[in-house]
Order: C-alpha cells, then structure tokens, then sequence
C-alpha cells in the first residue's frame, strides 16, 4: 500500500494538471493563440533550461560509473531503435510512425527522474547521470525519427531528410541545453546564485504549462479514434522495454538507486516534452497526447508494481 500510494503521489497530480488545461479550455479561459504561444515557450525556454540546471549542476564526477553510463546509452539505442522497428511494421497510418516511436520509447526521465530517487532515498543517487547518458540521446533519436516522420517528409529526398535530420538536430533547443549543461558540468563551472534562482523558476515552469497545454488541447474524439494504436504505445512503454532490459540491469550487478535510475529511464511515463516535439516538428500531436495522458494514468499502476518487484527481491 505505501509504495501504490507513493506511485499515486507521483503521477495523479500530473494527470489533474492535464486535467485542469482540459477544463480551461472548454471554459474558454485558454484559446487556441494561447496554446500555440505556450508550445513555443516551453520548446525554446523553459524546457531547455530545465534540462541545462538539472545538468549543470549535477557533480558528475563524482558520481560517474562507466559500465551504468554504457547500460543506459546502449540500452536508450536499442530502446528507440527496436520501437522504430516495430512502429514501421505496426503504423498502417505512416504518418503515425513518429509520434508512436517517440510517444513509446522516451520517458520522464528529466522532469520525473531526480524527484523519483528523491523521494525513495532522499537524495538524488544516479539520477542525474542517467539523464547525462540517456537525455541527449532521447532528444537525437527524437529528433531525427520525427524529422523522417513528419508531415511533410515524403516531399524531400532521402538524402535531403539526413540532411534536415542534422540540421534539425544541431538547432533543436533541447539539445542545445543538454551541451551547455554537459560544458557546465564537465568543466565544474560554478552558476552564481542570482542567474542560477532565475533560471531554476523559469525552468520550474516548464512542466506545468506543458502539461496544461496537453489537457487544452486534448481532442477526446480524435484521441478515442486512435485508441488501440495508444493502448500499444504504452504498453509498450510501461511494461515491455522494463521486462526486456530489467534482467540484464540486474545481470550486470546494478541495485538500490541504480535501479530506480534505470526504472524511471525504462518504465516512467510518456514525457510531456513528446507533444511539445511532436506538435513543433509537424508529427501526430493528437495520437502523442492520447498516450501522454493514458502513460499518465495508468504509470501509478505499473511504476508500484515495478516497485513492489525491485523491492521483493531485495533489488532496492
């Protein structure tokens, strides 16, 4: 009970937020022009700073274990490749196939990840060297499988969607402040105080308003039309990439907050960031907010029983 009630504590009141955009909406207190400028913000501000504190201010040194670092680069690879795979094979709807892949490989492992181990140890642990190995890598895959995913994709040749890809890549601003946290943290550059309270209230609104802007513009018709492709999504993301790669976290000796740091990277819901991505790169925003909101819900469930298993075997 005390682990379903921590998994609660975690992932309803993000769901009531999304909830609460929804609600605002139909009131008529958000519009349209309001979302789309809140997109933009999120994007381009809030949540590149988020990602470049959480970074920047990481001791990695430290922290910093080789054979954890490979496990969660190579496993993040193997994670969006094998879903990308599947998503080509499963999407009839080709335009589909980005929003699915990304939707059903990448997780809260930023917004999520340091509160998760925070509130199991009461300090950070491996959180934030897992966001160094796995971040930058979700981003990359994320912005390259919606380049080749996006709306206008089959208009370019092959070679001109790589270069797009690249290019999308090198501009993205998420990206930018993962390397500029990486810069800060590897180089042990200290952030004075007033700049560093600045950018830590701006980057605290980074996941409110996005989750807001998902409830707003939630379309339930729409969403209920691609419920079985979302239902897969996250199943995909909740329980089958944590029951492929948990065996061999534990096979390589990785315990108490090593795991809950792989947990969050592997089983944590549908990053809110994923319909920010989507929307901004002309992917499926709709199929990307259905499984956002149902990875929501349905986490307090798996994440407790990841939780409850880890724990059983005396695993954390």
């Amino acid at each position: 009970m005390e682990n379903f009630i921590f998994s609660l504590n975690a992932t309803i009141p993000i769901f009531l937020i999304i909830i609460l955009g929804w609600v605002l909406m139909q009131v008529g207190i958000f519009n349209k022009e309001f979302t789309t400028v809140a997109d933009r913000y999120v994007f381009k501000i809030a949540l590149p700073l988020l990602v470049f504190k959480d970074i920047a201010t990481a001791d990695i040194y430290e922290m910093f274990n080789l054979k954890f670092v490979l496990f969660c680069a190579i496993g993040t690879t193997l994670m969006f490749l094998g879903v990308w795979l599947f998503a080509h094979w499963y999407c009839k709807d080709k335009s589909m196939i980005g929003a699915f892949t990304q939707a059903a490989a990448r997780g809260s492992a930023a917004i999520l990840g340091i509160a998760f181990v925070e509130n199991i140890y009461g300090s950070s642990g491996m959180a934030p060297m897992m966001i160094v190995s796995a971040v930058p890598l979700y981003n990359i895959f994320s912005v390259v499988i919606l380049t080749f995913g996006a709306s206008d994709a089959d208009t370019a040749d092959r070679s001109g969607n790589i270069r797009k890809a690249c290019i999308n890549v090198a501009k993205n601003p998420i990206i930018i402040g993962i390397l500029a946290g990486c810069i800060f943290a590897f180089f042990r550059i200290p952030i004075p105080y007033i700049p560093l309270k600045a950018i830590s209230n701006i980057a605290a609104t980074a996941s409110p308003i996005a989750l807001l802007v998902v409830g707003a513009t939630f379309e339930g018709r729409k969403a209920l039309a691609k419920i079985k492709p979302s239902l897969v999504a996250t199943l995909i993301k909740l329980v089958i990439i944590p029951a492929i790669f948990f065996p061999f976290a534990i096979l390589f000796g990785f315990r108490n907050s090593e795991l809950v740091a792989i947990l969050v990277m592997l089983g944590s819901p549908t990053t809110v960031s994923c319909y920010i991505m989507a929307k901004n790169m002309n992917n499926d925003a709709v199929l990307t907010s259905s499984i956002v909101v149902l990875a929501t819900l349905l986490s307090s469930i798996s994440l407790t029983a990841w939780i409850f298993i880890l724990r059983s075997f005396a695993l954390i």
